[in-house]
C-alpha cells in the first residue's frame, strides 16, 4: 500500500481534486493550510468550494500555524484515519509571512520548518497525501519575493518527493505518475 502520495500541479491543474479522491476512507484528516483573510472575498469563496467537495465526515483542521503541520504528522499511529494535507505553497506563504522572510531575512527559519515537515512526512505512520503546487514550470518571477518562494518551494517539493513513495503531477486534470509506489528513488 502507498503510505505516502506528493500531488503537484500548477494552480487549477485539479490537483487537490485529484488528491481527495486519493483517499477513499469515510473519515480523513484534512489539513486546510491556507489562511482566511475575510477581506478577500474571492479567497474566501475559494476556500468555501473546497470545503463544499469535502464529505462531512472528514475532519478539517485550518491553517495550522508551519511549527504545528510536522507535529502534527508525527504524531499519528498507523491506525489514525488518513490526513491529506492541501497545500504546502499556502503552507509556505504562512511560513515566510511568520518569520518576515519576504525581503530575504528570517530564512533560517523558513528553511527549519521545512526541513522539519520533510522529516515528519518521512516519520508519518498513516496514510498521507501532501499537495503542493509545481513552480519549476513557469517563467523566472520579476520580484525578490517571488523568486524566494519559488526556490524555497521548489526545494520543498523535491526534498518531499524524495521520501514519498508515490509522486504524481497533475496537469489539465489529468494525473501523471512520476514515482509509483515501490518504485525507485
Amino acid at each position: 500500500m502507498t503510505r505516502r502520495t506528493l500531488v503537484l500541479g500548477g494552480a487549477r491543474s485539479g490537483k487537490s481534486a485529484h488528491a481527495e479522491g486519493l483517499v477513499t476512507d469515510d473519515v480523513v484528516t484534512y489539513v486546510a493550510t491556507a489562511r482566511r483573510y475575510p477581506d478577500d472575498a474571492d479567497w474566501e469563496l475559494r476556500i468555501a468550494q473546497h470545503v463544499a467537495r469535502r464529505p462531512t465526515t472528514w475532519h478539517t483542521v485550518e491553517a495550522p500555524a508551519p511549527g504545528d503541520l510536522p507535529a502534527l504528522l508525527t504524531a499519528t499511529a498507523e491506525t489514525d484515519p488518513p490526513i491529506l494535507v492541501d497545500d504546502l505553497a499556502t503552507w509556505l506563504a504562512g511560513a515566510l509571512d511568520d518569520a518576515g522572510a519576504w525581503e530575504g531575512h528570517g530564512t533560517g527559519e523558513v528553511e527549519r520548518h521545512c526541513t522539519a515537515l520533510v522529516d515528519a512526512v518521512s516519520q508519518t505512520r498513516t496514510r498521507l497525501v501532501v499537495v503542493s503546487a509545481e513552480v519549476g514550470l513557469g517563467v523566472v518571477p520579476g520580484t525578490h519575493s517571488g523568486r524566494l518562494f519559488r526556490d524555497h518551494l521548489g526545494s520543498l517539493n523535491a526534498r518531499l518527493a524524495e521520501v514519498c513513495d508515490e509522486v504524481l503531477l497533475v496537469v489539465a486534470g489529468i494525473p501523471l505518475r512520476l514515482r509509483e509506489a515501490g518504485g525507485s528513488r
